[in-house]
Protein backbone atom coordinates (compact mmCIF):
# COMPACT_ATOMS: atom_id res chain seq x y z
CA UNK A 1 0.00 0.00 0.00
CA UNK A 2 1.34 3.42 -0.97
CA UNK A 3 2.22 5.44 2.15
CA UNK A 4 0.55 8.81 2.64
CA UNK A 5 3.20 11.35 3.65
CA UNK A 6 2.81 14.96 4.67
CA UNK A 7 5.38 17.62 3.82
CA UNK A 8 5.80 20.79 5.85
CA UNK A 9 8.41 23.19 4.54
CA UNK A 10 9.64 26.39 6.08
CA UNK A 11 12.56 28.39 7.36
CA UNK A 12 11.99 27.15 10.93
CA UNK A 13 13.96 30.16 12.14
CA UNK A 14 13.41 29.02 14.87
CA UNK A 15 10.98 26.10 14.91
CA UNK A 16 8.22 26.84 17.42
CA UNK A 17 5.35 24.98 19.07
CA UNK A 18 2.79 25.93 16.41
CA UNK A 19 4.94 24.39 13.66
CA UNK A 20 4.97 21.09 15.54
CA UNK A 21 1.28 21.33 16.48
CA UNK A 22 0.37 21.89 12.82
CA UNK A 23 2.41 18.90 11.66
CA UNK A 24 0.70 16.68 14.25
CA UNK A 25 -2.76 18.03 13.45
CA UNK A 26 -2.28 17.35 9.75
CA UNK A 27 -0.94 13.87 10.41
CA UNK A 28 -3.86 12.94 12.62
CA UNK A 29 -6.68 14.61 10.66
CA UNK A 30 -5.57 13.40 7.24
CA UNK A 31 -4.49 9.91 8.23
CA UNK A 32 -0.89 10.44 7.16
CA UNK A 33 1.71 7.83 8.01
CA UNK A 34 4.09 10.59 9.02
CA UNK A 35 4.99 14.20 8.27
CA UNK A 36 8.39 15.26 6.98
CA UNK A 37 9.55 18.74 7.99
CA UNK A 38 11.80 20.27 5.36
CA UNK A 39 13.98 23.20 6.44
CA UNK A 40 14.69 25.55 3.54
CA UNK A 41 18.26 26.47 2.72
CA UNK A 42 17.61 29.81 1.07
CA UNK A 43 13.92 30.60 0.51
CA UNK A 44 13.77 32.80 -2.57
CA UNK A 45 10.84 34.86 -1.23
CA UNK A 46 12.52 35.62 2.10
CA UNK A 47 15.36 37.85 3.20
CA UNK A 48 18.32 37.04 5.40
CA UNK A 49 17.76 34.27 7.92
CA UNK A 50 18.62 34.62 11.59
CA UNK A 51 20.36 31.26 12.10
CA UNK A 52 22.55 29.08 9.91
CA UNK A 53 21.12 26.02 8.17
CA UNK A 54 23.04 23.79 10.59
CA UNK A 55 21.50 25.46 13.64
CA UNK A 56 17.99 25.43 12.17
CA UNK A 57 18.32 21.74 11.29
CA UNK A 58 19.50 20.82 14.78
CA UNK A 59 16.67 22.77 16.45
CA UNK A 60 14.16 20.99 14.23
CA UNK A 61 15.65 17.61 15.12
CA UNK A 62 15.34 18.45 18.81
CA UNK A 63 11.71 19.58 18.44
CA UNK A 64 10.75 16.36 16.61
CA UNK A 65 12.75 13.96 18.81
CA UNK A 66 10.64 11.25 20.40
CA UNK A 67 7.72 11.52 17.95
CA UNK A 68 7.91 8.77 15.30
CA UNK A 69 5.16 10.51 13.33
CA UNK A 70 7.46 13.47 12.64
CA UNK A 71 10.63 13.24 10.57
CA UNK A 72 13.17 15.84 9.53
CA UNK A 73 14.30 15.77 5.91
CA UNK A 74 17.33 18.01 5.19
CA UNK A 75 17.10 17.52 1.41
CA UNK A 76 16.82 21.26 0.68
CA UNK A 77 19.88 22.09 2.80
CA UNK A 78 22.01 19.83 0.60
CA UNK A 79 21.08 21.65 -2.60
CA UNK A 80 22.88 24.76 -3.81
CA UNK A 81 21.09 27.95 -4.83
CA UNK A 82 17.61 29.19 -4.03
CA UNK A 83 15.08 26.77 -2.56
CA UNK A 84 12.25 25.88 -4.94
CA UNK A 85 9.56 23.43 -3.84
CA UNK A 86 9.24 21.94 -7.32
CA UNK A 87 12.88 20.79 -7.21
CA UNK A 88 12.34 19.23 -3.79
CA UNK A 89 9.31 17.27 -4.96
CA UNK A 90 11.18 16.02 -8.02
CA UNK A 91 13.92 14.66 -5.75
CA UNK A 92 11.63 12.81 -3.34
CA UNK A 93 10.96 9.07 -3.79
CA UNK A 94 8.03 8.30 -6.05
CA UNK A 95 6.97 5.52 -3.68
CA UNK A 96 4.65 7.72 -1.57
CA UNK A 97 1.68 10.01 -2.10
CA UNK A 98 2.43 13.47 -0.81
CA UNK A 99 0.36 16.17 0.84
CA UNK A 100 1.88 19.65 1.08
CA UNK A 101 0.89 21.33 4.34
CA UNK A 102 0.65 25.10 4.42
CA UNK A 103 -0.96 27.97 6.26
CA UNK A 104 -3.69 30.12 4.74
CA UNK A 105 -1.18 32.99 4.42
CA UNK A 106 0.91 30.81 2.10
CA UNK A 107 -2.17 29.59 0.26
CA UNK A 108 -2.99 33.20 -0.64
CA UNK A 109 0.30 33.59 -2.53
CA UNK A 110 0.78 29.98 -3.69
CA UNK A 111 0.14 31.09 -7.28
CA UNK A 112 3.33 33.19 -7.08
CA UNK A 113 5.51 30.17 -6.29
CA UNK A 114 7.99 28.96 -8.88
CA UNK A 115 6.21 26.64 -11.38
CA UNK A 116 3.24 26.41 -9.07
CA UNK A 117 0.97 24.69 -11.57
CA UNK A 118 3.42 21.81 -11.81
CA UNK A 119 3.41 21.49 -8.03
CA UNK A 120 -0.27 20.60 -8.15
CA UNK A 121 0.58 17.55 -10.27
CA UNK A 122 2.82 16.18 -7.50
CA UNK A 123 0.88 16.91 -4.31
CA UNK A 124 -2.49 17.71 -2.88
CA UNK A 125 -2.59 20.80 -0.70
CA UNK A 126 -3.69 20.81 2.92
CA UNK A 127 -4.36 24.21 4.44
CA UNK A 128 -4.66 25.36 8.03
CA UNK A 129 -6.14 28.73 8.88
CA UNK A 130 -3.75 31.44 10.04
CA UNK A 131 -4.81 34.60 11.89
CA UNK A 132 -6.03 37.30 9.55
CA UNK A 133 -6.09 35.23 6.35
CA UNK A 134 -8.77 33.14 4.72
CA UNK A 135 -8.33 29.44 3.92
CA UNK A 136 -10.16 30.04 0.62
CA UNK A 137 -7.81 29.77 -2.38
CA UNK A 138 -7.50 32.82 -4.63
CA UNK A 139 -9.37 32.54 -7.96
CA UNK A 140 -6.34 31.64 -10.07
CA UNK A 141 -5.42 28.76 -7.77
CA UNK A 142 -9.04 27.64 -7.33
CA UNK A 143 -9.41 27.26 -11.10
CA UNK A 144 -6.26 25.13 -11.33
CA UNK A 145 -7.08 22.77 -8.46
CA UNK A 146 -8.37 19.31 -9.32
CA UNK A 147 -11.27 17.92 -7.25
CA UNK A 148 -9.85 16.92 -3.88
CA UNK A 149 -6.70 18.85 -4.56
CA UNK A 150 -7.19 21.02 -1.48
CA UNK A 151 -8.21 19.77 1.96
CA UNK A 152 -8.70 21.64 5.23
CA UNK A 153 -6.81 20.84 8.41
CA UNK A 154 -8.89 21.42 11.55
CA UNK A 155 -6.60 23.80 13.40
CA UNK A 156 -7.30 26.74 15.66
CA UNK A 157 -5.46 29.83 14.33
CA UNK A 158 -2.67 30.86 16.68
CA UNK A 159 -0.93 34.24 16.48
CA UNK A 160 2.62 32.92 16.82
CA UNK A 161 5.39 33.83 14.38
CA UNK A 162 9.10 33.11 14.23
CA UNK A 163 9.67 36.78 13.39
CA UNK A 164 8.12 37.88 16.69
CA UNK A 165 10.04 35.18 18.57
CA UNK A 166 13.34 36.42 17.13
CA UNK A 167 12.51 39.96 18.21
CA UNK A 168 11.60 38.78 21.70
CA UNK A 169 14.81 36.79 21.99
CA UNK A 170 16.90 39.77 20.87
CA UNK A 171 15.13 41.97 23.43
CA UNK A 172 15.48 39.43 26.23
CA UNK A 173 11.74 38.88 26.55
CA UNK A 174 10.49 35.43 27.66
CA UNK A 175 9.51 32.95 24.94
CA UNK A 176 9.31 29.80 27.05
CA UNK A 177 5.67 29.16 26.17
CA UNK A 178 6.40 29.29 22.44
CA UNK A 179 9.40 26.99 22.12
CA UNK A 180 10.20 23.41 23.02
CA UNK A 181 12.49 23.62 26.06
CA UNK A 182 15.16 21.66 24.20
CA UNK A 183 15.07 24.23 21.40
CA UNK A 184 15.23 27.12 23.85
CA UNK A 185 18.22 25.55 25.61
CA UNK A 186 19.94 25.16 22.25
CA UNK A 187 19.29 28.80 21.36
CA UNK A 188 20.70 29.97 24.69
CA UNK A 189 23.71 27.64 24.54
CA UNK A 190 24.65 28.84 21.06
CA UNK A 191 23.63 32.44 21.69
CA UNK A 192 21.34 32.63 18.68
CA UNK A 193 19.04 35.53 17.75
CA UNK A 194 20.79 38.12 19.88
CA UNK A 195 21.12 40.60 17.02
CA UNK A 196 18.20 43.09 17.07
CA UNK A 197 18.89 43.81 13.39
CA UNK A 198 17.90 40.27 12.39
CA UNK A 199 14.72 40.60 10.28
Amino acid sequence: MTPQVGLLGGSFDPVHRVHIALARAARDALGLEYVELLPAARPWQRGRLGATPEHRLRMLELACAGDPGLRVNPIELHRAGDTYTIDTLAALPATARYTWILGSDQLANFHTWHRWRELLQHVRLAVAERPGTSATPPPELAQALAPGGLVRIPFTPQPVSATAIRRDLAAGRPVDALLDPRVLDYIRTHRLYLDPETP
